[in-house]
Parts: structure tokens; sequence; C-alpha cells
């Protein structure tokens, strides 16, 4: 079986990398299954959710996944042509806002790299291109406190657990796109 094409897309905030993502998920398929991560705790991430759907086309099928995010994006890939996970960072998010996420850190980066395998696994199966939107947030100042300090950590392993399996990796910055994979090193 081939290998299905991942492609990872990074940035700041409101570097528009979704904007990038969902223009180049557009242009692989009309038929795109859209994989929201995000939920509206407060009225601020209400207006970013609204902001995100009213630029998407009306034809796409929206799945909402603040929790088991990968038997979501396999159902999700079966039922459309290309997959938009939007985003990673929030995936992390709701991994650490389970009940049974461990409270020791490295606990925590073994509960979140498994749920990333099992995400990559179905994005990996998947019959049709998955782009993953994340965001890159180690490059500010360390955070002040222990939990935040852990999900930069986390989202950082998770960033570089998905890039590592991307065909394509793209960072976003001031609305550019610069192709990572194709000025990395050689590995």
């Amino acid at each position: 079986m081939d290998v299905a094409e991942i492609i990872l897309v990074t940035g700041g905030a409101r570097s528009g990398k979704s904007a990038f993502a969902e223009r180049r998920v557009a242009a692989m398929a009309e038929q795109v299954g859209y994989i929201a991560t995000a939920q509206a705790w407060d009225e601020e991430m209400r207006l970013r959710i609204e902001i995100h759907q009213q630029r998407r086309p009306a034809g796409w099928q929206t799945y909402e996944a603040p929790r088991q995010a990968a038997s979501v994006l396999t159902k999700a890939a079966f039922e459309t042509k290309a997959i938009l996970f939007d985003c990673l960072t929030m995936f992390v998010t709701n991994c650490m806002c389970q009940k049974d996420f461990p409270l020791d850190p490295e606990d925590g980066q073994r509960y979140i790299a498994k749920e990333t395998e099992a995400l990559l696994r179905a994005a990996q199966q998947a019959p049709c291109p998955v782009v993953f939107v994340t965001n890159e947030v180690g490059l500010g100042i360390v955070p002040d406190n222990a939990m935040s300090r852990a999900f930069r950590d986390y989202a950082g392993w998770v960033n570089q657990q998905v890039a590592s399996q991307a065909q394509q990796v793209f960072l976003v910055v001031s609305g550019l796109a610069v192709d990572v994979r194709r000025l990395a090193e050689a590995e």
C-alpha cells in the first residue's frame, strides 16, 4: 500500500498558516473533510472559530474532534477526498485537558506521543491526502509556569513527530509559505 500524503503547515499565531492550508487542500479536492479540534471555551475563541467557519467553502464537511482525533480522522478520510486537520496544538491542549492526563511531565510526554502515534497511523492509512496545521510555539520567551512550559514542549515534540512523517512541511511567516522540507539539511 502506498503511504498517504501527509503535509504539515506550521507558523506563529496569525501568520496565515490556516488560510494557506485551506488554499492548499482546496486545490487537492472539492470534497474536503475539515477536522476541527478547537472548543469555544470563551468569547475570543468563539470568534476565532467563527472566522475559520466563514472562510471555509460551504461544501466542506466539518468533523468535530476535541477528543478521539484519530478515529475522527479515519472516518473523515473515508467520506471525503482530502483532509484538513486544524490544529495539532489544540490537539495537544485537548490531550492535556483529559481527566486521565498524567501530572508527571515524562508520563505526559508518553501519553501525548501515544495519541500522536495513533493520529499519524490514521493519517498514513488514509486513502486521501491529510494536511495538518500547527503552531510553532517555541520561538518566543520561556513561559513563566510549569504547565505552559510543558505545553510548549509537548507541542514541539508533536510537531517534530508529524514533520518526520510528512512529505511536505511549510512554515508560514507573514502570510508567506516557505517549503521547509526542501530547505532542510539531508537527514
